[in-house]
């Protein structure tokens, strides 16, 4: 079987015992604090785990798109090395909630795997739980007597609570597991060892494939387990892992998942997979990580410096480093692997061709990138390659540190680069340095929670802003929560007017108000399903009736820039075209700001045209059309776009501003009609990244603000410019006069630093045959200070000349040398500003014939000539 139809006889199988197929959500997570990805086919369901809103089905069945490269599973540093670790990952898994149990799940896993895919049975282990006395738990006694009546017991392993108890985090749902691992070593080799004593030992060829976990336990803040009130089925089986066994393959990448993109990455190298180890790891690494940089992006997830954003770049650049470095890729090669991923991926996830130019766009821009950094950072070691002769041609781990965090430079990568110029790296440093890092991140990530304290344990969490901004609530759940020295309360309240911050839009502030006291909520957030009031203090009684009141004013004024968002997203489509799709938004009481993707810079005239586009619907006063609980296919037949990256349910609510303008599926809050947006005014347009664009605007009282000021500005420079009609001629003409003063300034500097070099070269210093110079001197540039450097050159033979000077109010040095005294005498001038560089507290560097220095104390300028004369004569 191909790749494609082991993945359908598995949803084919579920289905047919009533599990309901649904698509795999996005990989990026949007509200759940813990994750950053979906990093396990369990994880979109927590909610249904956890009890926060019923499962659309009791049966569910899917593939999952999944990631795992931070955190608890970090996979990255062996993928490429091994056969069977990937970053991007598919999950096949279906699952149970409170319906069927252990019987089920492992008689169909066996009857899937023995009888559809028709796995030999005498390749296959199963693992049970071997119980844990510290917590009290027994023998999976029920899963062992299940598998005794389909396979030997001697293929039943025991399993220790690190293998076969699955944890979901450090609290929350879990239970005992099952595992299946299959056996796919020659006939010799199982002949020579027998294959249970490799489970669960890192062993290529005996790996895991399936595993299914039996969730009948809830992890506590304090370590301890209470029974959950319904028993659930989660299982996951490794597409990838599945398809090496079907497919009879020793690894993952010789399955047709990965050869298409591992064949055409070797073409593109000029070389053959398969002859060589250290270019076949590259090729591997380029094939797996590719799917997550790809999928990732499609999903919504940009490269960026920080959180979601930075794992997406680290791993693009561990993709470009590997090529490289050994596969010779100085261009970049990545964005074209994205149309053969798409391509072969269509029929299952068809999102990344729906996106492929844009995805191919942004990845280019990041390899273009990341590449003048990898150039920066060689210069950054050729510069430093003196210094490292004197350390005893070693590396200093703080070097290679600042390589990696500054630079993107991995420490094998910097070893490399070592190995070939001769020199040793300082790994315990480096080390040294990484672990600091660590520490300071733990340290500013840190957060203490308590377990959720249950006041009404069967009441789900209801929101009703769209209707109200108060309402008469109670308090159903809370918790604390430390982060470093700031302590809040999170409270779950049986229904809101509140909005948590979600789809770009804020969250709520306001008040929970009881007859003894009124209670600040200072942000609202979304923690899966739940709705969080984030709030200074815990209330005096908890038990207590209290009205939850908004800041109205505060959200009349999210609501005007949320619905012009709406607006501006219309416009945007109808002015430049309907490859405009939203990538990202803030939705505040102060401004919009709307992400979206487009090639180039928006002109004026047309930000200028958007803009009244915009004002005409505001002005048109058009009503909100609003239906709620529209299923989600009815939703796309009335034009509302679906964003991509983003998970919807079967039943979605619209927002309409005319049908024929503006149509979208959101879940934010909106005005009633579009006049009370009163005004809209665009005040910046840039870029985010490569093919995404970025567009901040504000409405209301904040636009008229802003206007008014835009004229009280005109009026001051009128009066300034002494005009009252044409000012951009009156600014035009003093630009032109200041043009031709700058000209006449220029010239007559030309002319004094001419002057200049003649009085420096006719007081050089006679010393041992050379001709020396150091003098401070009076510039006004470091372009002049350079050019004063190179002419002096010209005219003084056996040349060593410092100049110190003042420049800005920063003092910086200049050292020029003759080419004779560099080669002959061995004279350096980066060494010599080095040194002089301590006079001004500063530091520098350069070529051996030239080198500046800046530092931060001006005052020491004036040693600076003794210093030069005491340093030459030391060389001599």
């Amino acid at each position: 079987m191909n790749s494609a139809e082991i993945r359908q006889k598995f949803l084919d199988f579920f289905a047919s015992k009533q599990h309901q197929i649904v698509p795999s959500a996005p990989i990026v997570v949007k509200d759940d604090p813990t994750l950053m990805f979906i990093n396990s086919g369990m994880a979109p369901f927590k909610d249904y785990f956890l009890g926060n809103k019923p499962a659309p089905s009791k049966r569910i069945a899917d593939t999952q798109k999944c990631l795992r490269v931070s955190g608890k599973h970090n996979d990255l540093e062996e993928v490429g090395y091994d056969t069977y670790h990937h970053t991007m990952f598919e999950m096949l898994g279906n699952w149970s909630f409170g319906d069927y149990f252990k019987k089920e799940a492992l008689e169909w896993s066996w009857e899937l795997l023995t009888e559809v895919y028709k796995l030999p049975k005498d390749r296959l282990y199963v693992s049970v739980f071997q119980g844990d006395d510290s917590e009290n738990l027994p023998m999976d006694q029920n899963a062992f007597n299940i598998w005794k009546s389909m396979i030997a017991e001697d293929r039943i392993l025991m399993g220790s609570k690190k293998d076969n108890f699955w944890e979901m985090g450090d609290t929350g749902p879990c239970g005992p597991c099952s595992e299946i691992h299959v056996d796919l070593r020659t006939e010799e080799e199982r002949a020579q060892v027998d294959g249970k004593s490799l489970v669960n030992n890192d062993h290529p060829q005996v790996v895991e494939i399936w595993n299914n976990v039996f969730m009948e336990f809830n992890r506590l803040a304090d370590g301890s387990l209470v029974k959950l009130p319904a028993q659930h089925v989660d299982t996951g089986m490794g597409f990838e892992r599945l398809c090496m066994a079907i497919q009879g393959k020793r690894s993952n990448y010789d399955t047709d998942v990965f050869q298409p993109l591992i064949q055409y990455v070797a073409k593109e190298a000029g070389v053959k997979y398969g002859e060589n180890e250290k270019t076949d790891i590259a090729i591997r690494v380029i094939s797996d990580h590719i799917r997550a940089i790809a999928f990732t992006i499609a999903d919504g997830q940009l490269p960026s410096n920080n959180k979601a954003g930075y794992v997406i770049r680290r791993i693009l650049r561990r993709a470009v480093r590997y090529g490289f470095t050994f596969l010779d890729f100085k261009k970049p090669f990545l964005f074209k692997l994205a149309e053969v991923l798409a391509d072969q991926m269509a029929h299952v996830f068809p999102e990344l061709k729906q996106q492929l130019g844009f995805v191919q766009r942004v990845i280019e821009e990041e390899e273009n990138a990341f590449l003048r950094t990898l150039e920066n950072g060689l210069k950054r070691l050729d510069a430093l390659e003196e210094s490292f002769k004197q350390n005893n041609n070693t590396i200093d781990g703080k070097t290679a540190f600042e390589l990696y965090d500054t630079f993107g430079f991995p420490l094998d990568l910097t070893a490399l680069i070592a190995r070939e110029k001769g020199f040793t790296v300082d790994e315990a440093g480096f080390g040294v340095e990484m672990e600091q890092q660590k520490n300071r991140s733990r340290n500013a990530s840190a957060t203490e929670q308590t377990d959720w304290i249950i006041l009404q344990p069967d009441v789900v969490n209801e929101f009703i802003g769209y209707d109200c901004d108060t309402s008469a609530s109670h308090i159903v759940r809370y918790r604390q929560v430390k982060t470093k020295n700031k302590s809040e309360y999170h409270l779950v309240l049986d229904k809101t007017p509140f909005y948590a911050e979600s789809g770009g839009q804020v969250g709520d502030t306001g008040y929970l108000i009881s007859d003894s006291e009124q209670v600040e909520v200072m942000d609202t957030k979304k923690e899966n399903d739940l709705i969080l009031h984030i709030t200074p203090k815990l209330p005096q009684n908890v038990e207590a009736g209290f009205r939850a009141e908004i800041d109205a004013e505060r959200r009349n004024m999210i609501r005007r820039n949320h619905s012009a968002t709406h607006l501006l997203h219309a416009a945007l489509r109808s002015a430049l075209g309907e490859h405009v799709q939203q990538r990202g938004s803030l939705v505040n009481e102060k401004l919009l700001r709307f992400d979206f993707s487009h090639f180039a810079k928006v002109e004026e005239a047309e930000l200028r045209q958007i803009e009244h586009m915009v004002n005409k619907r505001v002005r048109e006063s058009i009503p909100l059309e609003e239906s709620r609980n529209v299923p989600i296919e009815e939703a796309k037949q009335m034009g509302a776009m679906a964003l991509f990256g983003e998970k919807y349910g079967d039943f979605v609510r619209v927002i309409s501003f005319g049908r024929e303008h503006s149509v979208e599926l959101c879940g934010g809050t909106h005005v009633l009609n579009t006049g009370n947006i009163g005004y809209f005014k665009i005040v910046s347009e840039s870029s985010v990244a490569a093919g995404v664009r970025r567009i901040e605007a504000i409405t209301g009282d904040a636009a008229e603000e802003y206007m008014q000021q835009q004229v009280n500005e005109l009026h001051a420079v009128r009066e300034a410019m002494n005009t009252q009609s044409n000012v951009s001629g009156a600014v035009q003409k003093l630009q032109e006069d200041y043009k031709a003063l700058q000209k006449q300034l220029e010239q007559f500097e030309l002319k004094q630093l001419g002057s200049l070099k003649d009085t420096l070269a006719q007081n050089a210093q006679q010393l041992n045959g050379i001709n020396l110079v150091a003098e401070r001197v009076d510039v006004s540039s470091s372009d002049y200070l350079k050019k004063l450097a190179f002419d002096m050159r010209q005219v003084v033979d056996n040349l060593v000349l410092v100049l110190a000077a003042e420049i800005d109010g920063k003092p910086q040095i200049a050292v020029m040398l003759s080419d004779n005294l560099v080669s002959e005498k061995n004279m350096n001038a980066s060494q010599m500003v080095r040194e002089l560089a301590k006079e001004i507290q500063g530091g520098g560097g350069g070529q051996p014939f030239y080198a500046t220095a800046g530092g931060k104390n001006s005052a020491g300028l004036a040693t600076v000539p003794g210093k030069a004369v005491e340093l030459v004569k030391s060389l001599l």
